[in-house]
């Protein structure tokens, strides 16, 4: 692809402290802290740019919200894609100045088939982050049990911790509650719900993820979630297949837990279960599949504004 060089082009790698910035076309790139004042003396030089930025935690947030601010295009770039796209070009050193200049090359090649980053609304993003926050907090509550469990001396400590748990997992419920109303979703949550193994957490999670894009197909939704497959094929060879893993991991354990759920109902999903089992898929391999029929499922009764309908199910699937 022709490189757009008309556009100012930049690429920044992300850390908690600094950020190094690097125009493409430069000798290098240009260190600077990851401070508002900082971020604004530079970025205000360059209105109209094209800037990627590789996502990290909450790292990149202060400089995506300034860039978007003071007119700068903003995209976000998977550190997968820039991983390997560096192999690609036969690097062989992995630093934070590199880095950067390796995403400013990439973002000017692949500019016409990037697309923009668009945030979610402040509730809708605010919603997200409780989820998010809320998975990590049960996470954390089962390490904490599972840990003190057994011990008899730790046993008060133990239920101490645990009922500051519930306490704080209710106060987030609550709050979660009241977003899903003040965004009307009850009606589409609702509609999610009714799908084997599918709960009101796991329904707020696939509604999110569908209005966080325009989907016009179930596979683009699918891939938006990581839940797509990689495939490893070269004349004879066939490489083991793998998930993309593309998009933020919370949606795929969500979507996991719900499939095990779903396994351990009679029905579709427990007979689709076994049979994959039965193909020879691994427990899990076969749960990720139950999971991507899930989303697939989804997909379909939000776009079409639709009850589920089991007896759908029994419909022969693609392969």
């Amino acid at each position: 692809m022709q490189v757009n060089k008309a556009r100012v082009i930049l690429g920044v790698d992300v850390s908690k402290d600094w950020l190094d910035v690097h125009r493409e076309g430069a000798q290098g790139p240009q260190r600077i802290t990851n401070e508002r004042a900082a971020i604004d003396a530079v970025l205000k030089g360059y209105r109209g740019a094209a800037i990627a930025v590789e996502p990290t935690n909450t790292y990149h947030q202060l400089l995506v919200e300034r860039a978007r601010q003071l007119g700068l295009v903003v995209y976000l770039v998977s550190g997968y894609q820039i991983k390997h796209y560096g192999q690609a070009l036969g690097q062989r050193m992995n630093t934070d100045p590199i880095d950067a200049k390796l995403i400013a090359r990439f973002l000017s090649r692949e500019i016409d088939d990037l697309k923009p980053y668009e945030p979610k609304p402040p509730q809708q993003a605010l919603l997200w982050t409780l989820l998010k926050r809320r998975g990590k907090l049960v996470q954390t509550r089962q390490q904490v049990r599972q840990s003190l469990s057994g011990i008899k001396e730790l046993s008060k400590v133990r239920e101490q911790l645990l009922k500051s748990y519930r306490k704080a997992l209710a106060a987030l419920d609550k709050k979660i509650k009241a977003l899903l109303i003040a965004l009307g979703w009850q009606p589409e949550v609702a509609r999610l719900k009714a799908i084997p193994g599918v709960g009101p957490l796991t329904a707020l999670a696939l509604l999110v993820a569908y209005r966080s894009g325009t989907f016009i197909h179930h596979d683009p939704f699918i891939a938006s979630l990581g839940l797509d497959v990689r495939a490893k094929e070269s004349g004879k060879f066939k490489g083991q297949r793998k998930l993309t893993k593309r998009g933020d991991g919370e949606y795929r354990r969500l979507l996991y837990c719900a499939a095990m759920t779903a396994c351990r109902m009679a029905g579709y999903f427990q007979d689709r279960h076994q049979a994959l089992q039965a193909r020879g898929l691994a427990p899990t391999a076969a749960h990720v599949v139950v999971a991507r029929k899930i989303a697939t499922i989804a997909f379909h009764l939000l776009r079409k504004q639709v009850a589920f309908d089991p007896s759908e199910l029994a419909r022969p699937a693609a392969a």
